[in-house]
């Protein structure tokens, strides 16, 4: 029934106070049945729980939801993928704005000045890792009300590392890590681009979502940092790559210890290199910023 609705007859269903309940209702009946997998909430179990006047505004209510927000079973009612991805938006209160943060010290280097004076503040509700002496911004990300409001100084940036870790495994498989839909992937030369300040990288990327429009930059090497290769590599030399701050990497970046550079242009193809005392990890790329061949090397003269 649900398939043919506007996105803005979509949202009006959820104007009524009637309707959320439903939402809520079936959500705590879904995680209240977890241990014997029950997935159906009944219409007696969910008039139980919402406040109406009668079952025949319960039943017209769960009409307007179903085919939509919901399923219908013969058992009962379940979320549909819009219904779930909605509740959890409701249930977390993330249509409220993040609470204040600012002023969180954290490792790593600005990439365009190449200082070692980073902070960490929500600002127009998103995170963002600013440098204190250019006041240029080293990074800017997403953020929830629900990360903010649960946790403060380095636990926030922890837990921002780790959401920046899951986004990045995502979009290296062509995965949009919003909506799934197919993301594109193409590699720029930083030449080609008006940079703030010198960036210590010749490569870029950036990947767009074709169905969100989500978008994400990043320098070559941080792009393919994320590939299993590197991950194991680094992991070997005791840098834990998925657990760290994509701005902590820039210190990579100015020592030249993780390099880029275009080695053929018939196609195009792209090394990038990870150098760690005795050892180098290469990784070569298409115009795509995927890798088609990796290799182990001892560094000259160690």
């Amino acid at each position: 029934m649900g398939s043919d609705r506007t996105a803005a007859e979509v949202f009006r269903l959820l104007s009524d106070d009637i309707r959320l309940d439903i939402l809520r209702a079936v959500a705590r009946g879904q995680h209240d049945n977890l241990e014997t997998g029950v997935a159906n909430l009944s219409f007696s179990d969910i008039y139980e729980q919402v406040d109406v006047d009668n079952t025949s505004k319960l039943s017209y209510h769960l009409g307007e939801l179903t085919g939509t927000f919901l399923r219908k079973h013969e058992s009962g009612y379940a979320f549909t993928h819009a219904g779930e991805q909605m509740v959890r938006f409701i249930l977390a209160e993330n249509y409220r704005p993040p609470g204040a943060v600012g002023g969180i010290e954290t490792a790593g280097r600005c990439l365009h000045c190449g200082e070692p004076a980073l902070r960490a503040a929500v600002e127009d509700q998103y995170f963002v890792i600013r440098c204190a002496e250019c006041s240029h911004p080293a990074l800017s990300y997403r953020v929830t009300p629900a990360q903010v409001r649960s946790r403060q100084g380095s636990e926030l940036i922890d837990a921002i590392a780790w959401d920046q870790a899951g986004d990045f495994l995502k979009v290296r498989q062509g995965v949009c890590p919003d909506c799934t839909g197919r993301m594109e992937t193409d590699v720029f030369s930083t030449d080609d681009v008006a940079m703030h300040g010198s960036i210590p990288v010749a490569f870029g990327t950036v990947s767009e979502c074709e169905e969100c429009l989500r978008f994400l930059s990043l320098p070559l090497p941080l792009t393919v940092a994320y590939h299993p290769a590197s991950v194991a590599f680094h992991w070997e030399h005791g840098i834990n790559v998925i657990g760290t701050g994509l701005w902590e990497f820039h210190d990579y970046l100015y020592d030249d210890r993780w390099t880029s550079e275009r080695v053929d242009t018939d196609p195009d193809t792209y090394l990038v290199e990870f150098n760690h005392d005795t050892a180098s990890l290469r990784l070569y790329l298409d115009g795509e910023a995927t890798v088609t061949r990796t290799e182990r090397v001892r560094r000259p003269g160690r």
